[in-house]
């Protein structure tokens, strides 16, 4: 029997490691070599036991790359050797959403590594229907990042066409600076970032925000309106998820403009409605994501209109998964996106 390591967190801030046979490849699936796996904010809440739809154990990754080994019978679109990704939704395909084409919002929604098994093993199985692939000039590295990608994909298509439009980010972690490029490739006009963290704003910039402000030091309103004028912003993203942020959107934005959350609030909001009414704003929301974001993710990356190496912190090897947590909390600030080398050699 051949066989393969496995993450496994059996509690909060314990990981480790077990052998276990390579599973077998069923009727429609396919046998993936893990190569990388990307470690998000919602694998760090896990770590800490703060994610309220978890139990342990449970063997995390959902932000992945790999390479098809193996077919199961019928899978005839996909080939052995090709590099690809893995959309981690578990859908029912019978509520209201799932047949009307928003299976993102499923009632049933499961995510792997979180509600099922990740990917966070030498070899994964996955249903055909869940690989997407892409070129062989993207590496690996950027390949796990194909998924957060396409959460900002999702996000900047929430408000229709974003071209020309004045466009304020808040939150400059992995996903607002996802973001701000998504939106600059989509041809947003201009874009301010917001943030507490020089760092972060520091590289905002480079990524292409047209302003910057750190809010502990400046006004949100005043930065807005001296940058865009009276008329303010187009839309308004809220990638940090805080009432503080929230606040600070509806009290500045333009009346009749739009407000989309998508970040996640890690505990119940106390926001202005009163003021939300008062202007009129639409207040929108993002959820993960569908195929066809996975597909205009990899489409900007491989039309060099998103730069994604400058987000990659630092790499760990798979048996080191631990220290990748503890690096993570000892550099909050300066980290961006974290990749496991399940296979170093790829």
């Amino acid at each position: 029997m051949k066989t393969m390591k496995k993450q496994i967190m059996t509690a909060p801030k314990t990981i480790v490691f077990q052998e276990v046979a390579i599973p077998e490849v069923g009727l429609g699936q396919v046998l993936l070599k893990i190569k990388r796996i990307g470690i998000c904010g919602s694998d760090i809440h896990v770590y800490h036991g703060q994610h309220p739809y978890v139990t342990y154990p449970l063997t995390q990754g959902h932000e992945v790359s790999g390479q098809i080994v193996a077919l199961g019978e019928g899978v005839t679109n996909l080939n052995v050797g090709q590099k690809v990704t893995v959309e981690p939704q578990v859908v029912c395909g019978k509520c209201y959403p799932c047949r009307t084409g928003r299976y993102n919002l499923c009632e049933s929604l499961k995510v792997m590594g979180f509600q099922t098994t990740g990917t966070a093993s030498e070899f994964f199985v996955a249903d055909a229907e869940k690989i997407t692939p892409f070129p062989d000039h993207v590496t690996y590295d950027e390949g796990a990042m194909i998924e957060p990608l396409a959460v900002t994909v999702h996000a900047a298509k929430r408000t229709g066409d974003v071209a020309g439009k004045k466009i304020v980010v808040m939150g400059a972690g992995p996903i607002g600076i996802l973001l701000i490029q998504t939106l600059k490739a989509f041809g947003a006009a201009e874009i301010i970032a917001t943030d507490i963290s020089d760092f972060r704003l520091d590289l905002a910039k480079k990524s292409g925000a047209d302003y910057v402000f750190n809010t502990k030091n400046v006004d949100f309103g005043k930065a807005l309106t001296d940058s865009f004028g009276p008329d303010k912003a187009d839309i308004i993203y809220d990638c940090a998820g805080n009432d503080i942020t929230m606040n600070q959107a509806i009290t500045n934005a333009r009346k009749g403009s739009t407000i989309i959350l998508v970040a996640v609030f890690a505990s119940m909001a106390n926001v202005d409605l009163a003021k939300l009414n008062d202007s009129e704003l639409d207040l929108n929301t993002s959820m993960m994501y569908r195929h066809e974001d996975y597909l205009e993710a990899i489409r900007i990356i491989e039309e060099g209109k998103v730069s994604l190496e400058p987000l990659m912190s630092k790499h760990f090897a798979f048996e080191d998964y631990q220290q990748a947590y503890e690096f993570i909390d000892n550099n909050r600030e300066s980290t961006m996106k974290v990749l496991i080398d399940v296979d170093p050699e790829a």
